[in-house]
Order: structure tokens, then C-alpha cells, then sequence
């Protein structure tokens, strides 16, 4: 499979130079001034309210145990991405990760979320993951085209899947990405090193 990816990474956007690294408990008050600086219909892409100071302990809880791994944009000295690869070994799809990704209005389109996703899509093929999912709300286009032109695929529509702190109900579209079949399909035609980044 892939190599081990090595962090903090630099790369070059349209944001300017931005530094990726991996999310440590050190970064919770860092992360919670992002989270508090997020559009709250952008709190809905993501299963918790990364804006509340218990999701954030919780979360790095969940880091140091080894159940989540996070990629945390950093451009001088502030979080503008985050990009998070959850999985549960444990489960009846240990074979199965999640990506839950968010990034600052003011470095979108600017290629910081395509830079975030593809860093986490590369944790998830260092994993050996054979499946990845997202998720997000029907209307964020410009998130389920990037998604998209890494490979996912729309596979589910949850309807009046989240409620935004107004009550106001949206729906869900689960996006999926079969790594284990792309990666065959190029082994198949002689490119096996097509899907690693």
C-alpha cells in the first residue's frame, strides 16, 4: 500500500503558504477559535458542534486514543482547515473510514481544501482502508465536486438528516469512494501506483 505520510507538510495555494499538520492537544484552543469562526451551516457538514468546548475535549480525547486521526490547515499561525479520518477497527467495518473536513470562508477556492482532502485521502490509503465515506449538506457544490474529482461517488441522500440551532431540517449526501476496487481496476490495466499520493 502507500508509505507512512510525515508531518507537518507545507504547501502552496492561493491562500498562501499553508502548513498541514497533524492535530495534537495542544491545538484545542486553536481549533475552538476556528470552530467558533465557522458560518454555523458549516457546523453541519460535521456529526458535532465543533464550536462547544466539550466536543473539542472529547475530540482530542479521541486523538490521543487512537480512534481519529486530524489534519489541522495552518496559515501563520491559525487554523483554516481541518480534515479528519475517523474508523472504528472494532466495528463490522473496520475496512471503512470517514472523512470529515471543513475549511475558513476565506481560503475557499483558493486550493486549501483540496490540498486538506487530499492529505487525508492519503492517511486513509496509509491506513489500509478499502472504503471511504462523506458526508455534508445537499447544497455545499463546490465541497461535493472537490470530492468528487478524487474519486467519490454519491451513494445515499439522507433527508432531514440535521437540524441547524435555528430547527430548521437539511439534507444529507453520503458520498463514497471504493479505494479497494479503483486500486484493482489499476493494477488491472499495469498503473498500481496510480491512487497513491
Amino acid at each position: 500500500m502507500s508509505e507512512q505520510r510525515t508531518y507537518p507538510r507545507h504547501v502552496k495555494t492561493d491562500a498562501g503558504d499553508i502548513e498541514i499538520r497533524l492535530m495534537s492537544a495542544a491545538d484545542e484552543a486553536a481549533v475552538l477559535a476556528f470552530g467558533k469562526g465557522l458560518p454555523t451551516h458549516d457546523l453541519l457538514f460535521l456529526p458535532r458542534n465543533i464550536s462547544e468546548p466539550k466536543v473539542l475535549s472529547a475530540w482530542v480525547k479521541e486523538i490521543e486514543r487512537g480512534a481519529i486521526q486530524s489534519l489541522l490547515a495552518v496559515r501563520g499561525g491559525t487554523v483554516v482547515g481541518c480534515g479528519t479520518l475517523v474508523r472504528d477497527p472494532h466495528s463490522w467495518s473496520p475496512h471503512v473510514g470517514e472523512i470529515r473536513m471543513v475549511v475558513s470562508q476565506d481560503v475557499r477556492g483558493k486550493g486549501v481544501g483540496k490540498a486538506l482532502s487530499q492529505e487525508t485521502f492519503a492517511l486513509a490509503l496509509g491506513a489500509g482502508l478499502e472504503k471511504l465515506s462523506v458526508q455534508m449538506t445537499v447544497d455545499q457544490q463546490a465541497a461535493i465536486a472537490l470530492f468528487e474529482s478524487l474519486g467519490f461517488k454519491a451513494e445515499a441522500l439522507l433527508r432531514d438528516h440535521v437540524r441547524d440551532v435555528d430547527g430548521k431540517t437539511h439534507d444529507i449526501v453520503v458520498l463514497g469512494h471504493n479505494i479497494a476496487q479503483v486500486q484493482a481496476q489499476m493494477e488491472a490495466y499495469g498503473l498500481p501506483g496510480a491512487v497513491q499520493h
